[in-house]
């Protein structure tokens, strides 16, 4: 993805920030908002990034279509592996005692930026991209020039599409990855 001198980046899903690392040194006039849900991978996401100094910010917590206490469920995904933590509502618990985790709204984010909008939304959340984009996504999406983002299934691919399906994107697609770039409102979606 080339990306012409982006200032706000929000990385979703940080896990132990080499993604953010990789953004903070390919674009130097760039902050990052690191958003990252276990405490255990976020603290090492703290580590790695601190030499970036003031250009990033490192959240412990979870994105979300609404500000909600969430819980983490860990080793219920996929193999069962650290990097495949989920998070749940609090009232629906978690399958393995997870944290309490907090879940931000996107705009909730984009104020801690400081920013009208973002250049880059990078997500990559263990399914709950179905969360994100079944409500309120169109309070925030006007405001995101470019998203990358892992769907992890079919229906993760449904909900997002049809969330997006008002908008004009140039779209490509590398292995999991799907990249919306040039995010705007419109009537011929998906060009």
């Amino acid at each position: 993805m080339k990306l012409s001198n982006p200032k706000t980046i929000i990385d979703l899903g940080a896990n132990v920030g080499y993604s953010a690392a990789y953004f903070l040194s390919k674009y130097p006039t760039a902050s990052v908002l690191a958003v990252e849900p276990d405490p255990d991978s976020c603290a090492v996401c703290c580590c790695n990034l601190a030499p970036y100094g003031q250009r990033v910010r490192v959240i412990q917590g979870a994105a979300w279509p609404e500000c909600a206490k969430l819980v983490l469920d860990k080793g219920a995904y996929r193999d069962g592996r650290d990097w495949t933590s989920q998070v749940k509502l609090a009232s629906e618990g978690a399958s393995r005692g997870g944290a309490q985790v907090e879940g931000y709204e996107i705009a909730a984010l984009i104020a801690l930026c400081e920013a009208s909008e973002v250049d880059l939304l990078k997500i990559d959340i263990e399914r709950s991209e179905i969360e994100l984009f079944s409500r309120n996504a169109e309070k925030w999406l006007p405001r995101v020039k470019n998203l990358c983002i892992e769907l992890h299934d079919s229906e993760c691919a449904a909900v997002f599409f049809q969330a997006i399906s008002n908008y004009c994107y140039d779209l490509s697609r590398k292995e999991d990855v799907t990249i919306c770039q040039n995010l705007r409102q419109g009537i011929e979606s998906g060009k």
